[in-house]
């Protein structure tokens, strides 16, 4: 309903007494465009510590030039205390200044049109662009933001998530930022920006600080949302800049600049009385002195109270209405349409021809009700403007109720017929009764099926709860809760439960629109933690079906969920079921594909041979599963690379993970989605022994799990795999602090998850001294997963730490438990695993048994992609050959685990080395750190013989030691064990 923003200082009632908010914007864009500034300072704009924006050193700095500032001003005051004209006074200083000037204002009625604001900011900076330069300039972003500016359509595919739109949203203001430095982006009514917007905005608020822009806010402070907190000071401590009504003195000189000097100082404070000093009430007031033709002295002062009545509320409506019913018609239609109003649109609304509009339009400009034509626009782009928000809010307050829905309702036709879309008559709609009207439901689902594809849940969602009420037929009624379930799915998925079951219980012809809510219900109530719910209704539903393809995509998602169950009855005849099926099914569709992949998981958990999980694997995988079909969820993607995984197949697992994640960041998914995949790709690090990668990539996969909400799936893997990392690296006590700063531990989730957060919890008591509690803990693990037939210790190593946790009181038992995880090892085959089961027997064993334990563990290492858990061995082989005296063969073992571990980033490893090489009397040697995953000459020479049957050692002219070690680097390089040695030589790894 606001004023057209940049307009509005043409009209202004001028800057009395905001000589400090003014001096505070000075001093803000002098900083921005590198200037010393001229006025004192008031530290509004956080100084940074060193200069963030680097000068080209290209260009050489202007005398006296600074480095530029960014930052964040705002300003908060009521209603007419002159917000508006300071920030259009603050827009023509910078413009004066060379900045480029984004501008935008928030509307009452626009408020509930979703990237209102967002499109006002940037559309004009981009909407010139043809397509072809858009994709250029955006890149990856285009389909992602394009939507939501109104730059083009939504492609097909899923829309992407809140998070990953905001994401493009602050690379495309940031891209702009700085190409066309140095950048203002204004906001006028913050309070009345849409929530999307809004929300976008404060959250990039405090990047304002490290770019050349400077972001300035003007906002109501009871009517700012909490979205848009970030503006109040909360979080930075600036305060923002207040307005104060203006002094009798003010008042007195505003008057004589609009009615003359000869206005008497009684006049003058009258006119300061009766509008308690608010400005824009008092640039009215003395318009209306002037148009009345009133003298401006004492004797005259009476007549300001019934003049000042006109200027708003009753007053103002009664003075409207002595127009005419026509201006009055013309009014209430531009107080619904809102702001920017076409006059043709305007007179649809209103039911008044062309030049009836024009006639209606000129009496409320006279009246200043609507502002003057601008101009400057082209002939037939003129637009309808209230004078001032407070206007139109009165204005649209004084339309009776009843009328009010019905020019709603009016308008939401004049939009359609004017072609301007569903979305626009959406927010037209939702003000209107329900009616049963069939018209009304189309263009609700419609235009929620754009906002929502445009990355705007919540409005579609507010569409289509209002399409319910309408109601909708009764055979479209399903369709309609389906819709309204999956636009709750990402923040309210409680709801979304509660429309789903709604939509089943209703008769739907439509096969595949019942099934399409199966699989959404079962998926939503899964990862809500209630898996027993999921595996009930495809159960459920899989026996009505007649469809046999749906049938088997129902027992598919069900397998998955019942695989996930913690609490599931009978597990290995579930595996049973699981292995006949997938063993007689070809992989000729995705479904068929899924169960082969979940077969292949299933043989993971269970131990089964790892050449028996891989080859199902890569069944699965032949003909292709995408990680971003909404319909399907990423489990079964996600499951099928960590079967590589756990084979020692890291390289495969990664190769898998990475393409998953170029489409989940294609795809605009950079929520609870990409979190996961940044969190498991640190998790694949970490079981390669790059620990300082794996802690930035679940560092990464953490932060966004943050923004997702606490004790979230996608937080809970991310603290748990960072445990582990930091244990890795020796930061015990870091790995402590994260866990109590995102309460991780008990009670944990129903779902039997990777990596298994309680074994995870045990290991972090077992490293804080807390023996008993860890020893108690895992025991819980076996008792909740040995029933299930999940005994595969290269998955779930639980029996390994509950070894080390009961070896200081039961010794005996210890041993018994390594190994048992041993023979678990031995049955599954991956050397990895098998290496690691013997170092933990080792360690619980006597001191007699050590040395042969540890050297099968690291033979069996070296043939692993395992870097860190052959530096573990190789420095206990160190340790336990230096106690028995063998120094001169502890020497070498401690030397490469020393320079393994300082490899991986295992500081604390490194400190334990170190200690074992001052023991023997050994100075450690100068590390010299690989640092790349390319093969030398010789190891890449050592593999493809040995790929051939020829002997290394034979034709390369070294001993055997020396093969060993450089195949050994060739398993750590390409992320393979012997098994997977040609395939990762052979498909363009290094």
């Amino acid at each position: 309903m606001a004023g057209n923003t940049g307009r509005t200082g043409a009209r202004g009632f001028g800057l009395f007494e905001r000589e400090a908010e003014l001096a505070a914007a000075e001093e803000a864009l002098d900083l921005l465009t590198g200037q010393e500034p001229r006025t004192p300072r008031l530290r509004l704009v956080r100084e940074p510590e060193e200069p963030r924006i680097p000068r080209d050193p290209a260009t050489p700095a202007a005398p006296g030039a600074h480095p530029p500032r960014g930052g964040v001003l705002a300003y908060a005051a009521p209603a007419g205390l002159g917000k508006t004209t300071l920030l259009a006074e603050i827009r023509r200083r910078a413009a004066a200044k060379g900045c480029t000037v984004l501008s935008a204002r928030g509307g009452d009625q626009e408020q509930r049109v979703a990237f209102h604001v967002a499109r006002q900011l940037l559309q004009p900076q981009l909407a010139a662009a043809s397509r072809t330069e858009l994709t250029e300039r955006l890149g990856g972003w285009y389909d992602i933001v394009g939507p939501a500016l109104g730059l083009c359509t939504a492609a097909e595919g899923s829309p992407p998530d809140p998070q990953g739109l905001r994401d493009g949203l602050d690379w495309v203001l940031t891209h702009l930022a700085v190409r066309r430095a140095p950048l203002v982006v204004v906001l006028d009514d913050a309070h009345w920006a849409d929530p999307e917007s809004l929300g976008w905005l404060s959250a990039f608020a405090p990047r304002a600080e490290d770019l050349p822009m400077l972001l300035v806010v003007a906002y109501r402070p009871d009517e700012l949302p909490e979205s848009g907190s970030e503006f109040t000071g909360r979080r930075s401590g600036q305060r923002p800049l207040g307005l104060e009504p203006l002094t009798p003195e003010a008042i007195a000189g505003l008057v004589r600049d609009r009615v003359g000097a000869h206005a008497d100082d009684a006049f003058c404070q009258e006119i300061w009385t009766v509008t308690a000093g608010n400005p824009f009430e008092a640039v009215e007031l003395a318009a209306r002195v002037r148009d009345r033709g009133l003298e401006p002295t004492a004797d005259r002062a009476h007549a300001l109270r019934d003049l000042a009545a006109a200027v708003k509320g009753s007053g103002l409506i009664a003075q409207i209405e002595g127009f005419g019913t026509s201006t009055v018609r013309l009014a209430w239609a531009c107080a619904v349409l809102g702001t920017e109003i076409s006059p043709q649109l305007a007179g649809a609304v209103a039911g008044l021809g062309g030049e009836e509009v024009a006639r209606c339009a000129e009496r409320l400009r006279r009246a200043r009700v609507l502002a003057p034509a601008d101009p400057d626009a082209e002939p037939g782009r003129d637009t309808l403007e209230f004078v001032h928000p407070l206007i139109a809010t009165a204005v649209y307050d004084a339309i009776p109720a009843a009328t009010r829905v019905a020019l709603h309702g009016q308008a939401a036709w004049c939009v359609v017929d004017a072609g301007l879309g569903s979305t626009t008559a959406a927010r037209h709609l939702v003000e209107t009764h329900p009616e049963g009207d069939p018209w009304v439901v189309q263009h609700l689902r419609a235009a929620a099926q754009e906002t929502l594809r445009a990355g705007a849940p919540d409005t579609a969602r507010r569409y289509l709860a209002r399409a319910l009420r309408e109601p909708p037929d009764q055979d479209e009624r399903a369709a309609v809760l389906f819709e309204l379930g999956c636009a709750s799915l990402l923040t309210e998925p409680a709801t979304t439960v509660n429309h789903l079951r709604a939509a089943l219980e209703e008769p739907i012809a439509d096969a595949a629109l019942r099934h399409g809510i199966v699989y959404r219900l079962s998926q939503v109530l899964a990862h809500s933690d209630r898996l027993v719910e999921a595996s009930e209704l495809l159960g459920r539903e899989s026996r009505l079906t007649t469809d046999a393809r749906s049938r088997l995509r129902m027992q598919s998602e069900k397998f998955m969920w019942d695989a996930f169950r913690a609490d599931e009855p009978d597990s290995p005849a579930r595996s049973r079921r699981l292995a006949r099926l997938a063993d007689r099914l070809t992989g000729r569709d995705l479904t068929e594909r899924y169960i082969i992949g979940l077969r292949a998981w299933d043989a993971t958990l269970r131990g089964e041979p790892s050449a028996v999980a891989v080859g199902h694997a890569d069944r699965a995988l032949t003909g292709g599963l995408s990680w971003a079909d909404e319909s399907r969820g990423f489990e079964v993607p996600v499951l099928s690379a960590l079967t590589f995984l756990y084979a020692d197949r890291p390289g495969r697992a990664e190769e898998l993970f990475a393409d998953g994640t170029a489409e989940f960041e294609r795809q605009g998914w950079r929520g609870a989605h990409l979190s996961f995949a940044y969190t498991l790709l640190g998790y694949i690090r970490y079981r390669r022994g790059r620990l300082v990668e794996a802690e930035d990539f679940v560092r990464a996969g953490l932060r966004l799990a943050e923004r997702v909400g606490p004790r979230t799936p996608c937080e809970w893997y991310a603290v748990g795999v960072m445990v582990e990392v930091l244990l890795a690296r020796g930061r015990t006590d870091e790995a402590e602090r994260v866990a109590r700063a995102h309460d991780f531990g008990e009670p944990f989730p129903a779902a039997v998850t990777f990596p298994d957060s309680q074994t995870v919890y045990g290991e972090l008591l077992l490293a804080t001294g807390r023996t008993e509690a860890a020893a108690a803990e895992l025991a819980s693990v076996g008792r909740r997963l040995d029933p299930r037939g999940m005994r595969n210790p290269a998955w779930c190593p639980w029996l390994l730490h509950l070894a080390l946790a009961e070896a200081r009181d039961t010794p005996e038992r210890a041993r018994d438990t390594a190994l048992e995880a041993v023979a678990r090892a031995r049955q599954y085959g991956a050397p990895s695993a098998i290496g690691q089961a013997l170092r933990v027997t080792a360690e619980v064993s006597a001191e007699g048994e050590r040395v042969k334990l540890l050297e099968e563990s690291v033979d069996w290492l070296e043939r692993s992609p395992a870097a860190y858990e052959l530096a573990r061995s190789l420095v206990a082989l160190g340790g336990a050959l230096r106690r028995t005296g063998r120094s001169t063969e502890a020497a070498e073992h401690l030397y490469r685990g020393l320079e393994t571990a300082q490899d991986c980033g295992a500081d604390g490893l490194v400190d334990d080395a170190r200690a074992e090489l001052a023991a023997a009397g050994l100075r450690p040697r100068t590390l010299h750190p690989t640092g790349t995953d390319t093969l030398t000459v010789r190891e890449r020479a050592a593999a493809e013989l040995t790929l051939r049957g020829e002997d290394p050692a034979a034709v390369l002219g070294l001993d055997q030691a020396a093969v060993t070690r450089l195949l050994s680097a060739v398993y750590r390089k390409l992320g393979t064990d012997p098994a997977g040695l040609a395939e990762a030589l052979t498909g363009g790894r290094p």
